[in-house]
């Protein structure tokens, strides 16, 4: 068979870039070597950009109903254990009573994979064109300068088949085959922590103990921090993480009943669903492909769940490389833009990964801190002793809880593609993000009337914003954009706060909503500005001196 895009690997990558593809009106075909069940999901979060696209979809109730209990509440708590002290906690509202952020029509979501996934795959099943095939492994693939040709083998029958494609994408996980048959080596450390996860199913764990209800309990012991516990659907199901040491060692079902049993701080009755010995690792891949063969998610990078970045960042790939692929395919793209999919995604993977590293050895600092032995026991200053390391631990995880820097304000700085406008870079902020409309940068939200947010205007072509529209220049670009048959389109808008906050009277969005270009005219060749944008030359655009602000002109 043929197909223009085989994509290898049906977790949340795999489904979104299918169902993206598709979006775009590009057929792809999708297999997975298992039957798509999901056992032990590895997310639980859904970040408020991967929300953005899935409002862009049109799938939010989705998310919203896919099974997690939206009423529990989010807190996080750090505990000596369920029946003992409580050093401090994070509150947070329960999903659906958290408010949505001012940056953003929507807002993070609790939906671990096991619901995420058949949402995913839901979305990618009704775009035309897009073939999913479960049981399905890749055996080899070879690459040509027309295309890549993949042999496959139906792993219920032993069947095997070829398919040509035009574009092959791995997202097939940490060991990726696609990324190992292309020699691509990882950056960074392979090893962060040995860990142990348990999901378990109990009724009513709540009344075990005297604990307020949270998402997560962090328990630390005379030993430092030695496990987490999460509740994976807010009802009956629950993710027990035991961080192990250098050793290694592999834990029998007993040693994990033993763990939980002393994280609850007495025996019940709990069920054991799955366990799954895992690595936490900080890698990137050195590339991110070649000029057929491309890597997404955990294939591209590593990252230790602290933070909830790993398939967040995943949903960028796919998004950033689905328009691209769609360009090229339908002819429009130029020569130089599926390389640049690298250029712009591998140093937000870099930026995240770190960010996640950085999360997870303030969550374990108690192991090397040595917490004092005051704090669990009963002395006369030991309640004094819980309560000053309580708000030191409690500050020093904010870093953690509140990160909307790294979801939304990633830039891609000196991308070929985007074309400079002389303003310097903002500071890459994690616990805060101020919006902005700079070339690089997520086109910023603003509600232009109720349940309209200037998010909903991007998504399939090129869009040109104008402040004090001007006819003439959306038909000079919008003619330019016809000559290379890019798909674009001309919004008026007049408001206030939009015209502020984007800065300048033009500004011209790409289909996955970062700014391209902007500036208070038109440059001198309109047909260079859409070349550049899309890819088809380098860097022939600059911005006019006289089109910025006089501050920034002695800026620059």
């Amino acid at each position: 068979m043929q197909t223009p895009v085989l994509i290898v690997g049906a977790g949340p990558i795999g489904l979104a870039l299918a169902g993206d593809l598709g979006f775009r009106g590009v057929p792809c075909t999708l297999i997975e070597r298992s039957d798509g069940q999901v056992i032990q999901p590895k997310m639980d979060m859904v970040g408020v950009r991967t929300m953005e696209y899935c409002r862009r979809w049109g799938i939010v109730p989705w998310v919203h109903d896919a099974g997690y209990n939206r009423a529990y509440p989010q807190d996080c708590a750090w505990v000596t254990g369920l029946s003992g002290y409580e050093f401090g906690r994070e509150v947070f509202p329960s999903p659906q009573d958290e408010k949505y952020p001012p940056q953003s029509p929507q807002k993070r979501e609790r939906c671990p994979q096991n619901f995420f996934d058949p949402v995913l795959r839901r979305f990618a099943q009704q775009q035309k064109g897009v073939d999913i095939r479960y049981n399905t492994e890749l055996i080899e693939f070879s690459e040509n300068a027309d295309g890549v040709v993949a042999k496959v083998r139906d792993v219920t029958t032993g069947e095997e088949s070829v398919i040509e494609a035009g574009y092959l994408v791995g997202s097939d996980g940490g060991a990726s085959v696609v990324r190992q048959a292309l020699g691509i080596g990882m950056t960074g450390e392979p090893t962060l922590t040995y860990t142990t996860n348990v999901v378990f199913r109990t009724d009513n764990l709540e009344a075990l103990h005297d604990k307020k209800p949270a998402y997560r309990y962090i328990f630390i012991g005379p030993e430092g921090t030695w496990a987490t516990l999460v509740a994976i659907n807010g009802r009956d199901q629950w993710r027990f993480s035991l961080v192990g040491d250098e050793t290694r060692l592999t834990l029998t079902e007993e040693q994990m009943r033993a763990a939980i049993v002393r994280a609850v701080g007495r025996d019940f009755e709990f069920e054991i669903l799955s366990m799954l010995p895992w690595v936490r690792r900080q890698l990137v891949a050195d590339s991110y492909g070649t000029k057929r063969v491309f890597v997404a998610g955990d294939a591209a990078h590593l990252t230790s769940p602290t933070g909830g970045f790993g398939m967040n960042t995943g949903i960028q790939d796919a998004v950033n490389l689905s328009w691209k692929l769609a360009a090229t395919i339908q002819g429009w793209g130029g020569e130089h833009l599926l390389a640049t999919y690298e250029t712009e995604q591998r140093p937000v993977a870099i930026r995240n990964v770190a960010e996640a590293t950085g999360n997870l050895k303030r969550m374990l600092s108690p192991r090397v801190l040595s917490p004092s032995k005051e704090i669990f026991e009963d002395g006369p200053g030991s309640e004094a002793a819980r309560i000053e390391f309580g708000n030191q631990y409690t500050e020093l995880m904010k870093r953690e809880w509140f990160s909307i820097g790294i979801h939304l304000g990633y830039m891609y700085e000196g991308s070929p593609i985007v074309v400079p406008d002389g303003t310097p870079q903002p500071v890459d902020e994690v616990s805060s993000y101020v919006q902005t409309a700079r070339p690089g940068s997520r086109a910023p939200h603003v509600w232009l009337a109720e349940g309209k947010s200037t998010l909903d205007l991007f998504g399939k072509e090129f869009v040109l914003l104008c402040f004090a529209p001007s006819a003439e220049e959306s038909r000079v670009l919008g003619e330019a954009a016809a000559r290379r048959q890019v798909p674009f389109k001309a919004v008026g808008i007049e408001h206030e706060e939009a015209r502020r906050l984007y800065e300048r009277r033009l500004v011209l969005v790409r289909p996955d909503g970062q700014v391209a270009w902007r500036g208070d005219e038109l440059p001198d060749d309109p047909l260079a500005l859409i070349d550049t944008v899309r890819g088809a030359v380098h860097g022939l655009v600059t911005t006019k001196m006289d089109t910025l602000p006089l501050a920034q002109q002695s800026a620059v």
